[in-house]
């Protein structure tokens, strides 16, 4: 097969975690602990900006979209992880590998344009209060939210469409998913357009929004010390404390996987692949609810709906 066309393999080898058996029992159940929490929290976050009348505001119309995204992102990596770990043949299909390298690049992508479109909203909310409700108007956040999903979306589908033409000499992925850089490992050949779409989408993806949400802060930051009364900043600070302690986790792991020496430890890419890929997620809702009383109120109404409904039935 390699000597007859090096651009078609049927499926690929993870190579995962193998080289250190006795510890995939431990990762399974951490990898499946922490998706369980993920897809909980996410989808509760989501649901309660969904019924809840008082979460109908532009924060949490973002903030549903990146729980929607952070369940994708680790649902298109983290099964295969989970049955590859209690599995002897770690195998994944082409399409599934194409399936599974285009969602998480789509969903990475869109969330890091996703991030800025957050901090700006909070730039409204802070620095310009009068008018957020005419700025930040529903028709406005729609709108920058599907610029972000196309921004995210179409990237993605440039980067994995050139990803999957270049010929491969092999078919063995030192990795636990498909994940680009490790498949692009296998390549045969350098590829100029494919080595300028990646440059070209990961400044367009990392620092450009970066320094709109470093921007952004540092007029909020400005706005809040000069506000006189002690508890006004307090507030000011809790309504933007969780959207940057997110943007400091995600993008602190985005550019430790991405901006890394290439002679590192591909075990250490896998961990912290492994950490990206699931604690980040896991931590987004918790961040907000601890942070946030309205949250922890929607949550509690949510609880208690639940509660005397169960209770209604038992009866």
């Amino acid at each position: 097969m390699q000597g007859e066309n090096l651009t078609i393999w049927s499926f690929f080898f993870l190579e995962g975690f193998s080289r250190y058996p006795q510890l995939e029992i431990v990762l399974f159940v951490f990898s499946l602990g922490m998706y369980l929490i993920t897809i909980l929290g996410n989808s509760t976050l989501i649901l309660i900006t969904i019924l809840d009348p008082r979460l109908q505001t532009p924060m949490y119309l973002f903030l549903g979209n990146l729980s929607f995204m952070d369940v994708c992102y680790t649902s298109a990596s983290i099964p295969t992880l989970l049955v590859n770990l209690l599995s002897s043949q770690k195998t994944i299909i082409f399409s599934g590998c194409a399936v599974q390298m285009y969602l998480s690049l789509a969903m990475g992508s869109t969330e890091c344009v996703l991030l800025a479109v957050m901090a700006y909203d909070r730039y409204v909310a802070i620095c310009n209060p009068l008018r957020y409700p005419i700025i930040m108007n529903r028709q406005v956040c729609v709108q920058m939210a599907t610029v972000s999903w196309v921004t995210g979306c179409l990237t993605a589908l440039l980067e994995t469409s050139f990803a999957l033409q270049i010929p491969l000499c092999g078919n063995l992925i030192n990795h636990f998913t498909c994940e680009i850089l490790a498949v692009l490992k296998l390549a045969c050949t350098s590829s100029l357009l494919m080595d300028l779409t990646m440059l070209v989408v990961s400044v367009l993806l990392l620092p450009i929004p970066m320094l709109l949400i470093c921007i952004s802060y540092v007029f909020i930051l400005s706005t809040i010390l000069r506000i006189s009364s002690a508890e006004g900043r307090s507030k000011a600070f809790s309504t933007c404390g969780a959207h940057l302690t997110v943007v400091i986790l995600y993008y602190g792991a985005a550019l430790s996987m991405y901006l890394k020496p290439s002679s590192s430890s591909s075990e250490v890419d896998k961990i912290i692949s492994l950490l990206y890929g699931v604690l980040t997620p896991m931590l987004n809702p918790i961040i907000y609810s601890l942070r946030n009383k309205e949250v922890k109120d929607a949550m509690k109404k949510l609880l208690g709906k639940m509660s005397l409904h169960q209770t209604h039935e038992n009866l």
